[in-house]
């Protein structure tokens, strides 16, 4: 029997040739010896000569051949020949012939006029119900297979987990998300109850009806249950996704450091997102080292993107000689100059004003820039720190043509024309003290001459 198969219908199999075997033996050994009176209305039930046949198409499933099996049993099935107990059996049996040839239509046309026989047994009459609803699922008859279910609880007045799951699984095909909850919970309590293990699919199978219905709250405290008994991967990463949806950034970033110390992050975006985690809770030395790492051991693209976020990185750690190197990459992969700005004002930071004026420039001949005055303000420092203050006042000055700068260049403009005339009055007493001391000794060398 295929192991793959329902279980119902293996409990199907197992009732059929156990009635049978029992009226067999009973009608072998009639008159020998005295049987209960159960055993009796069945022998009478279920003749010698039906046993037989079923027996021989049984034989021929055994073998694999179910052609055979199913000539036999429809050369077998005759109404008007056969009692309704034998009816009950013949067809039970062709159901499941037809179901190991994977011919589902006709199982389930052959348990419905099982289903329609009036002296079936009220145990049977459940079983059928059950298996046709297992099979109609399979048909993708899920209404079909939903309303069997819901008549196979009126008749079951103890059922067991499962087929409240099922009920659930049902439903999720018919996208009825927010009506899985109960079956589930209802199923997860009888579980409990029974003393029986709650299934990890059945936690993921709840999480998915909260999760449709933007509970994240509860899909939160479910995922929290799954990391408990099933430490995953995927887990750790539902509940970062709940916490996002939840706002509470803080445990969002201690589920995925949780992850990454597990050792469960693995591809590039994972890392990333770590690392722009680490630089939102403000640890961005925690991220630079991160990305540098997994960059270098080839996890993480050198890409211009990668490079950007690793600048970044080292720039909020205030390592500014760090984040030259990235910069650097970053800037020359860039099409735009933006990168070439950021860099020159690394150098300024690091007073490398020669490496800073080269880097603004670079960035402004390449242009895109979102805000050019701000680079123009940083070229003009660099320029005032070399004493280019010509070439520096004319930087300012372009950059006071945007209101937003104009206030800050116009100080530079008056720091560098303050700057200019200090100089210059310094340089108008160095000349008055030089001609000064020219002239003093001017003076005693006439008076030491003879």
């Amino acid at each position: 029997m295929n192991s793959n198969k329902p279980w119902s219908l293996k409990i199907c199999l197992a009732v059929v040739c156990a009635l049978l075997m029992s009226g067999s033996a009973i009608a072998q050994k009639e008159g020998e010896e005295e049987s209960s009176r159960q055993k009796t209305k069945q022998a009478q039930a279920v003749s010698k000569a039906v046993y037989d046949t079923i027996t021989k198409a049984q034989e021929a499933v055994d073998a694999q051949d179910y052609a055979g099996a199913l000539k036999t049993l429809n050369r077998l099935y005759n109404p008007d020949k056969l009692t309704e107990y034998e009816q009950v059996n013949v067809l039970n049996y062709l159901g499941f012939v037809y179901y190991n040839m994977d011919d589902i239509n006709n199982a389930i046309r052959v348990y419905t006029m099982q289903l329609a026989i009036p002296s079936l047994e009220p145990q049977t009459a459940k079983q059928t119900t059950y298996t046709m609803a297992q099979l109609s699922m399979m048909e993708e008859k899920y209404s079909t297979a939903l309303d069997l279910l819901n008549r196979w609880f009126i008749l079951e007045t103890n059922p067991a987990p499962e087929p409240f799951i099922l009920k659930a699984q049902i439903l999720y095909q018919l996208q009825r998300y927010a009506e899985m909850v109960e079956p589930i919970e209802n199923g997860m309590q009888v579980a409990r109850k029974r003393e029986k293990p709650v299934k990890e699919d059945w936690y993921v199978l709840l999480n998915f009806a909260y999760f449709q219905q933007e509970d994240y709250s509860k899909v939160r405290d479910i995922q929290k249950i799954l990391l408990q008994t099933w430490p995953k991967k995927r887990y750790w990463f539902s509940l970062a996704g709940a916490y996002t949806e939840l706002g509470e950034d803080q445990n969002l970033i201690a589920a995925y450091d949780a992850a990454y110390t597990q050792g469960m992050l693995e591809t590039e975006s994972e890392f990333v997102t770590m690392a722009q985690l680490y630089m939102q809770r403000e640890v961005p030395y925690k991220a630079a080292t991160l990305l540098t790492d997994r960059m270098d051991n080839g996890t993480i693209a050198k890409n211009e993107k990668n490079y950007r976020l690793l600048s970044q990185a080292w720039q909020l750690s205030q390592e500014d000689a760090k984040a030259i190197p990235a910069l650097t990459e970053a800037a020359r992969l860039s099409d735009d100059g933006e990168l070439d700005v950021r860099l020159g004002n690394a150098y300024l930071n690091l007073g490398r004003y020669e490496d800073c004026s080269k880097a603004v420039r670079t960035g402004i001949r390449k242009g895109g820039l979102r805000n050019p005055d701000n680079a123009q303000i940083s070229l003009g420092m660099c320029l005032y720190n070399l004493q280019s203050y010509g070439d520096a006042e004319t930087q300012f000055r372009k950059a006071a043509k945007v209101q937003k700068s104009r206030r800050i260049a116009n100080q530079w403009i008056r720091v560098i024309i303050a700057e200019v005339e200090r100089n210059r009055q310094i340089d108008f007493a160095t000349k008055a003290a030089r001609k000064k001391r020219q002239e003093v000794q001017a003076r005693r060398d006439a008076a030491n001459r003879p």
